[in-house]
Parts: structure tokens; sequence; C-alpha cells
């Protein structure tokens, strides 16, 4: 597991899984194909019953219910406090989810796109957004922000913490996706750089998530730095594997 190193209350409890630690095997297994894989995916073709331990090793790890999700690369806000998390439920279709009580741990899977974990300095609520390029640029960060904002206070001054995710060295992309982030702030233009390829570019996924959220004001970034592409050894990368597994990102607030 990696810690989450910010200056977050003590009520609150974050962490991220790595690509260790499950009985997982071949491509969803560790780097080489060897056991040993914490693949929490249930979508990405691995056996059923190597996840079903996997999940059961991280919930008795968290020590509350994981509340999973079906991740589209959209902005819905799941709101986790509107649920019971102990009854059997059909898992929502969102990229972000919102808590402001004790014992929903809020997940949010990933392989290459962005986790973003918030709270705020009194650590009065929790929030957890999936940032793939196309949820980053609709806007999910910051209706995740906005959303969090609404149950604890407009003016609450929020810490985020930015995940393993695909490095601005490794994330490629056309003009196309360039172009629609540069067509909705002229600024993110400074996150892309060429590769010397005609019509290819190297973003700064990370990079334009933190200017995204600087411009809703009111926010502390800690973490990030890490890229799932180049250290096959602790994470899973869809963009380098093709068939691979997820980690997860995690929060709650402790009873």
């Amino acid at each position: 597991m990696m810690s989450v190193d910010w200056p977050a209350p003590t009520r609150v409890r974050a962490l991220a899984t790595l690509r260790a630690g499950g009985v997982s095997t071949g491509t969803w297994g560790l780097a080489g194909g060897l056991p040993g894989g914490l693949n929490l995916g249930l979508h990405v073709g691995d056996d059923a019953t190597h996840v079903g331990i996997n999940r059961a090793r991280l919930q008795e790890l968290v020590g509350c219910p994981i509340l999973w999700m079906d991740q589209v690369h959209g902005t819905q806000v799941f709101d986790a406090d509107a649920i019971d998390p102990d009854a059997t439920l059909e898992v929502p279709v969102a990229d972000a989810a919102l808590s402001t009580r004790p014992g929903r741990a809020l997940c949010i899977m990933t392989a290459d796109c962005l986790p973003v974990l918030f709270t705020d300095r009194q650590g009065r609520g929790v929030a957890a957004a999936h940032a793939g390029w196309r949820g980053l640029l609709e806007g999910v960060l910051e209706v995740t922000m906005a959303a969090l904002r609404s149950r604890i206070g407009a003016s609450a001054e929020l810490l985020a913490w930015l995940g393993p995710a695909i490095g601005p060295t490794a994330f490629e992309v056309g003009d196309e996706v360039r172009q629609a982030f540069v067509d909705r702030d002229v600024a993110a233009a400074s996150f892309f750089s060429p590769t010397g390829r005609p019509g290819k570019w190297l973003g700064d996924l990370e990079g334009l998530a933190r200017q995204r959220m600087a411009a809703c004001g009111g926010v502390v970034s800690h973490g990030g730095g890490f890229c799932t592409v180049s250290d096959p050894g602790r994470f899973y990368s869809h963009r380098r594997d093709r068939i691979s597994g997820r980690m997860a990102s995690l929060i709650w607030l402790a009873s």
C-alpha cells in the first residue's frame, strides 16, 4: 500500500493500493506475470474469484464498507451519505463521490487515469474523483470540489492529494485532445509539448489537474510525481500493457 502524505486531520484516513499484495496472476499479477497482483477491477478479464479475494483483503485493511463505482469518464458525483453502506446496493454509475459521515470508504479505481482525493482543514468531509483526460476536460474536479463545498461550506479551504497516474513523458495524445483543452483555457497549452511526430503531443495530466483546481481557488494540492507507465514494479498501466489490473485510491472518515 502507498501512504497518502498530506496534512489532513487525523480523522481523515486515506491510502492507495499498489500492484502487489494480492493473488491475481498473469497480466493481472506482478511484473513479468508472476502471481501476487492486487487487481481490484472486476471488468478487466481477471478471475472473479481472485478479485474477490483481493477486495476482501482491502476491505479488512480499511475496516469499513468500500463504496465501489462504475466509472465512465464522466462528471457525476455519488452522494455516499444518501445510502446505507452496509446494505447490498447496485453499484452507482459515477466518477466521483463525497461523504461527511464516518464509515464510508470512497474508492477510485485507476490504471493510468489520475485519482484525486479531497478533504478540508477541519476534516468535515471527504471526496474522491476519477480524472482521466475526458473527465478532467469536462470538469470532474471542479464539480467534485463544488459538491463538497456545498456540504461543508462554500469558503472551505480544501486539501487535494494526487495519486499515481500516467506521467508527462508517457501520455501521448493527438491534436484533437490538446485542442480540446486549449479551447477551454488557452493556458492549458503550456501542459503539452511536441513529440516531434506530426500531430502528436505529450500531455501533463497532473499539471492540467492542478491548473483546473487552482482556477477554482482555495485548494492546496499534494502528492503527484508518480508515473504508472514507467514503473511496472509498483503500478498497473493500461497504456503500457493494454490488458491490465486496476489499483484503488480510497478516502474515508474514521468513526
